[in-house]
């Protein structure tokens, strides 16, 4: 198993993951290879994107596995041990290749590179009812930071917060 940045040879079977992936997480609902193929490209993999992708793949390049970070500035610590961290913004590894230490191959990997730009701490999401990627995460060392809620603004609220000041241009 490989485990580095996503390669462009590695671009189609990442496709086959991000579909899986979407299913996982919208109850089976199958999305077009063609829209994730769009969006992968011209949004996950722009130059102008703050993520990086890394994946886990077997030994014929099929991609196992992948984690999707940024490193991201603090706005509130500025000691230079702390003020830059990795944000994981996801981590998913192919159903038929759960418990064979991809996750953890895949954290590894992350953990290092972060490491190596200079960031202290790396933090992610992740839903109350996954049991299974808790005690994945706990098993890692990761410690549940209690003193954080996620929150979501979503429309119709997003569009009604929105329009309430039309008037004012946040650029001018």
């Amino acid at each position: 198993m490989r485990v580095e940045l996503v390669s462009e040879t590695q671009h189609e079977s990442l496709i086959d993951l991000l579909c899986e992936l979407h299913a996982f997480y919208n109850e089976g609902f199958v999305v077009p290879r063609e829209v994730v193929g769009e969006h992968l490209f011209e949004n996950l993999l722009a130059l102008e994107s703050p993520h990086r992708l890394v994946v886990a793949s077997g030994d014929d390049g099929a991609v196992l596995g992948l984690a999707a970070i940024t490193l991201v500035y603090s706005l509130v610590d500025f000691a230079a041990d702390k003020r830059k961290h990795c944000q994981l913004k996801e981590l998913y590894v192919r159903s038929s290749q759960r418990s064979k230490g991809i996750g953890r191959a895949l954290m590894a990997r992350v953990a290092r590179y972060a490491f190596e730009n200079g960031c202290r701490r790396m933090d992610w999401p992740v839903k109350a009812s996954n049991a299974g990627g808790i005690a994945f995460y706990e098993g890692l060392g990761a410690e549940r930071v209690v003193e954080r809620l996620s929150y979501r603004l979503s429309e119709p609220n997003m569009k009604k917060l929105a329009d309430q000041n039309t008037s004012a241009s946040l650029w001018g």
